[in-house]
């Protein structure tokens, strides 16, 4: 195989060569089309054959070779462009010879320009009579004949160019996350809300529990991370008085690879003054179904072996109410966050203990254990947008305490077709509080935690000099694009994920 390719870019090559004799150059950039393929198509696909043979209109139009038949004196080939498709007619007597000969030197892959009239083949298929063709762009690869065909979906991601030339469905996908991100912005700057953006490297990692990538800045001499998420800029800008304020955002995350994950992603973070978790989950709704409505048209969609319905009111799981139900314990006990009821209810839904969790965790042993099991035993069964609330503290250090239930938080994660889609709480303000969450986080990170929270003096100090009532939010913008487009894997909707090295033979 590689060495059939060889000879095929060797054949490329002397093409390449043999246009450069004739004084041509394979690399220009002075064509300008007027056209895409989608336009023509638009503009002269309801047309009858008659009115095309009566019309004098030219197009012109440029893309890249996707399919080239070859009848001596005349050629059919198919260019594409960003909008699509199209049949372009090429004949000698046409172009003229010298034109033609410079023609026969393409290849499928090359870019070309086209200037030409519109007319229909004898299958009826709208077409474009080349009066002139030039290389714009030679392709010194060919192009995969199967791609379609491939079984390593690797090679896709890898080269991920050869599968947007060859897929329309991916550069679909690709379309719409881009449109997502657009009807975000404006959905949410309609509602006054401001977009900022925070530095991407942080000299204290914070904001969410995960591990983050170290690099060095040399003339500041200090280690820097790469920012796990965006939330304590973002809250001291609502110190500062930015009232309503959101950030698209990519974070780094330095943790293992799957079809959910990828270490380098795309958040939507936005903080509300004056706003509750409770006021979160209504627009959160509301957004959703307004991207549903807008973008796809209907609110029942398709997801894997799965159908998703968004129409709203979403169900509201509670976690502890879940956990004491499901398990035969009794409900203070688990508000208590009893150790022991907790060991008991894990045994008895078959949940696993991986760790000693007080050597782990530390002081907040019992509320990581509530949240294992919660994990264990709700997650695949929420299929259904559900919103699920009230998390312990010791795995919320940034959220507000619920006012009746101390040990656990105003915090909800947001779950569709059992995937955790959005994180949001009311926010803490109270900077003694914040102070104690942090100093817990630390007895955590000493007893083995690497994920817990490490302490922010600067963040403590913004919020000393006073944060309104707030409630944020998260939302994971790759995995609404999976659920929109219908895409198994997070790889699917990142145009290049990482990967693991190439093996080289």
């Amino acid at each position: 195989m590689e060495s059939e390719i060889s000879d095929l870019v060797a054949a490329r090559r002397r093409k390449l060569d043999e246009y450069r004799e004739r004084g041509l150059n394979p690399f220009p950039n002075d064509f300008r089309p007027a056209e895409t393929a989608a336009g023509v198509q638009e503009r002269f696909g309801p047309l009858s054959r008659a009115q095309l043979e009566a019309s004098t209109d030219s197009v012109s139009l440029a893309g890249r070779i996707v399919g080239l038949r070859d009848f001596g004196r005349a050629s059919f080939l198919h260019l594409q462009d960003r909008s699509g498709r199209l049949q372009v007619y090429v004949k000698r007597d046409a172009v003229g010879d010298e034109a033609f000969a410079a023609f026969k030197l393409m290849d499928i892959g090359d870019f070309a320009g086209v200037v030409g009239r519109p007319f229909r083949t004898r299958t009826d298929e709208l077409t474009v009579a080349a009066d002139r063709i030039q290389l714009l762009g030679k392709a010194l690869h060919p192009l995969p004949e199967k791609w379609h065909g491939l079984t390593d979906t690797e090679a896709r991601y890898r080269q991920r160019y050869l599968d947007l030339i060859s897929n329309p469905e991916v550069r679909a996908t690709f379309r719409m996350r881009s449109r997502v991100i657009d009807r975000l912005r404006a959905f949410l700057t309609a509602r006054d809300f401001v977009e900022v953006e925070t530095p991407m490297m942080h000299p204290v990692p914070g904001g969410a529990a995960a591990r983050p990538f170290v690099t060095h800045h040399n003339a500041l001499d200090m280690d820097l991370y790469l920012r796990i998420a965006p939330e304590l800029y973002l809250k001291r800008l609502l110190v500062g008085g930015f009232e309503r304020v959101f950030e698209l955002n990519r974070v780094f995350r330095n943790e293992g690879v799957s079809v959910r994950h990828n270490p380098e992603f795309t958040m939507l973070e936005f903080y509300w003054a004056y706003a509750t978790y409770e006021d979160l989950m209504g627009l959160t709704e509301e957004l959703v179904v307004t991207l549903a409505d807008e973008l796809l048209g209907q609110r029942t969609l398709p997801y894997g072996d799965l159908t998703i319905d968004l129409t709203p009111p979403w169900p509201r799981l509670c976690i502890p109410e879940f956990v004491a139900e499901r398990a035969g314990v009794p409900l203070d006990a688990v508000l208590a966050l009893h150790l022991e009821t907790l060991r008991r209810a894990a045994a008895t839904l078959q949940v696993p203990v991986a760790h000693d969790y007080v050597a782990h965790h530390g002081p907040g042993a019992a509320g990581y254990l509530l949240n294992d099991i919660f994990e264990a035993t709700a997650e695949r069964e929420l299929i259904q947008p559900t919103f699920v609330y009230q998390y312990p503290v010791a795995v919320s250090p940034l959220a507000r305490r619920n006012a009746e239930r101390v040990l656990f938080t105003d915090r909800f994660e947001l779950f569709v077709g059992t995937r955790e889609l959005a994180n949001a709480f009311s926010e803490l303000n109270d900077p003694d509080d914040q102070r104690v969450r942090f100093e817990e986080q630390l007895q955590a990170r000493a007893a083995g935690d690497e994920e817990a929270h490490v302490m922010d003096e600067d963040f403590l100090r913004a919020l000393e000099h006073g944060m309104p009532p707030a409630a944020g939010e998260g939302i994971g913008i790759d995995r609404l694009v999976m659920l929109f487009t219908n895409s198994p894997s997070i790889r699917d909707v990142i145009l290049f994920p990482h990967m693991r090295p190439e093996r080289r033979s």
